[in-house]
């Protein structure tokens, strides 16, 4: 069960304040606070007293405490009157209406929208009860395109009055027959960002409880599963082994990646365990956020360094963890690493070169995957090493991809002792890996475990087809790409009215647009490619880094992405994501002789890139910025200055066009 008490509004009115208050304070599994006792009491006697003489919806059905698995939290009250949910949530004691309850209960009604089963196709309205409130003068009540209606607001006195108004005005069907049971345990299919679902599985949750489960994704249960039962058969026979997780952007391997290092922490008796990244601001924005978690849910007052201190010790920058090692044969204490972007780690050139100017190491010869899995190699007893992959991912000069650590396993005498598990979407699939007498030979030397590869996007949940999407434009397909964009995913969506993507020639036009579809708390921001420089001339500097308070921010704050000030660059933001986006594009990216070409600004002038290695790091960076978007983005392509030579129109204008080809519809003032 979600709630904590559930019965048709006549039976709530039959029954005593006392019973129904017994049944409450059983499933409440914390201390039960005078506090929350009388909110409850209160609760009760104003539902009694509104709906008591409304006999019409006495046979309508009401929720106490209804469980909100994502947000971690509970609706203080729903009602299903017939096919309308009210979520409700009561201020008791309050006298006035403040924005940050007015989110909240905004949030759990978009929650349910978005991820509960049985509400998706329902009239959801949220309420916000200030119990001792003067009669509030209601803004508009706005009715949005998923039948979601902005937030009303009411006193304890008016509750009953402004649900009928809504229940008039909205044509609601209250003779819709509804099985409460039916809908309370549909199914709820979360998809956390990132921040989110790390705070919740450090907090301990389960990733049962936060991750989608629909028959469109590869269970993130499964792949959890898999690796536990990797990681055990490693302990139990005390044998190295190394897993790699890939799948697509947004697929969740990150999510899966945290599961395993706090599952690990529950389980002391095989050792600790780690999360690893080489991407720097990741690791930054989730310190941030599990250090606020953590002074968050202290009993007690703590300063914030003490909470930081322990956070570190679970997520670390790769870099830190491979220079600890370097000068010693010490062993590391964790039995399980998780790599998070393996994919991204150095090749023996750029590890070699880094070494020798910065280190003063001039005879290191290794890639960072040799010389991890060495270092992981210095204890003989069991350990076990995930690499998280994401196909097209790299983006930087020196990344090596999963051949690296494939090569190393493969060559290196010391290293053939490990166990590699993997998908067959590895060997299959030239994503990863090109080289194909590496893939026979993992065919014959690697075991192959099912929930290894994660194909579908859990970022962007509105609709599964979006990495898709996102992968014919990147790779010249526009035909492929306009047959997703007008597809249908139901008899009813249509892939770019649940997912919508829209091309602007004017930024204020774009941020005005983007402003307009967040809802509640749903986060927004500006992207843009680091090589898109010239766009500085409009007030966008890609220069100019963002820190995690770009990410976790509330709207007062001018250092947040919702000023839509500072631009964050793919190096600032992959592995993250927001809900929507504003991509900003450059002609650093552009088009000729109807294929994608390069270009690099430098000194005073765009450069052409002649290294196919180079171009793909590029190509790469633009779809990490185009599959950032959990659900929808806006893409802004200038119109060109004929007066700047580093800004040619007609440039900027065979984009615009290809994106036009590609479907992408021209967003005007009616979108």
């Amino acid at each position: 069960m979600r709630s904590y008490y559930s019965s048709k509004i006549k039976s709530f009115l039959s029954q005593s304040t006392e019973t129904i208050l017994g049944f409450l304070s059983d499933k409440h599994s914390h201390n039960l606070e005078i506090l929350q006792k009388n909110a409850w009491i209160d609760q009760i006697d104003i539902l009694k007293d509104q709906f008591r003489e409304q006999f019409q919806f006495h046979d309508s059905h009401i929720f106490f405490e209804f469980s909100i698995p994502r947000m971690g939290k509970r609706a203080d009250n729903i009602i299903l009157i017939g096919d309308a949910i009210f979520v409700i949530e009561f201020k008791v004691g309050e006298k006035n209406f403040t924005s940050s309850a007015e989110n909240q209960v905004l949030e759990y009604s978009l929650d349910l929208k978005n991820f509960h089963k049985g509400s998706y196709p329902k009239k959801i309205f949220p309420i916000y009860v200030s119990t001792e409130s003067e009669n509030f003068f209601q803004p508009n009540i706005i009715e949005y395109p998923d039948l979601l209606f902005s937030t009303t607001f009411c006193n304890k006195d008016n509750l009953f009055e402004k649900i009928k108004y809504l229940i008039d005005e909205n044509n609601v069907n209250i003779n819709f027959e509804n099985d409460p049971k039916e809908w309370e345990e549909s199914g709820y299919l979360p998809t956390p960002a990132i921040i989110e679902a790390a705070t919740a599985l450090y907090e301990n949750h389960d990733v049962k409880e936060i991750s989608r489960s629909d028959s469109g994704a590869t269970n993130l249960s499964i792949t959890g599963k898999s690796i536990e039962e990797i990681i055990e058969n490693s302990f139990q026979k005390n044998k190295k082994s190394i897993i790699f997780l890939t799948g697509v952007p947004g697929s969740g391997k990150t999510l899966a990646g945290l599961n395993s290092v706090y599952g690990q922490m529950k389980n002391e008796l095989q050792g600790t365990a780690c999360f690893l990244s080489g991407n720097g601001p990741l690791v930054d924005v989730l310190r941030e956020a599990l250090t606020r978690s953590e002074v968050q849910k202290s009993n007690k007052p703590i300063p914030k360094y003490l909470a930081a201190s322990k956070v570190e010790a679970f997520v670390q920058k790769v870099h830190h963890f491979r220079d600890e090692y370097l000068s010693s044969n010490n062993i590391p204490p964790d039995k399980v690493i998780v790599f998070d972007e393996a994919q991204r780690a150095w090749d023996e050139k750029m590890a070699s070169s880094f070494m020798k100017r910065n280190k003063g190491i001039n005879d290191f010869q290794k890639s960072e995957p040799e010389f991890l899995l060495e270092v992981m190699n210095r204890d003989s007893n069991w350990s076990s090493v995930i690499c998280l992959i994401g196909g097209g991912q790299e983006i930087n000069r020196g990344e090596g991809g999963v051949e690296e650590w494939i090569f190393a396993l493969q060559n290196k005498e010391e290293l053939k002792n490990w166990n590699i598990y993997l998908s067959k979407e590895i060997i299959e699939d030239n994503t990863y890996i090109n080289d194909h007498e590496m893939r026979n030979w993992l065919s014959v030397n690697a075991n192959i475990r099912e929930g290894l590869h994660l194909d579908v996007s859990l970022r962007s949940f509105r609709s599964y087809k979006t990495s898709k999407f996102i992968d014919f434009i990147v790779n010249n397909e526009p035909e492929k790409a306009k047959e997703i964009y007008f597809s249908n995913e139901t008899n009813e969506d249509v892939f770019h009215k649940k997912y919508p993507i829209y091309i602007t020639r004017n930024l204020n036009l774009a941020k005005k647009w983007i402003k307009n579809k967040a809802r509640g708390n749903e986060r927004y921001g500006l992207v843009a490619s680091s090589g898109a420089v010239r766009l500085r001339s409009l007030g966008i500097n890609v220069k100019s880094s963002v820190d995690p308070n770009w990410f976790l921010n509330d709207k007062n704050d001018v250092r947040s992405s919702f000023y839509l000030e500072e631009v964050a660059t793919e190096f600032d933001i992959q592995g993250l994501e927001l809900d929507w986006t504003i991509m900003a594009w450059d002609i650093d990216f552009y088009r000729e002789y109807d294929d994608w070409n390069f270009k690099k600004f430098t000194g005073t002038k765009w450069n052409k890139i002649n290294k196919i290695e180079n171009q793909n790091y590029l190509l790469n960076s633009y779809r990490v910025l185009l599959t950032r978007a959990r659900q929808g983005m806006i893409i802004y392509v200038p119109e060109g200055s004929n007066e700047d030579v580093t800004r040619n129109p007609k440039e900027y204008e065979e984009i615009y066009k290809y994106l036009l080809c590609c479907g992408i519809k021209l967003l005007d003032t009616d979108c």
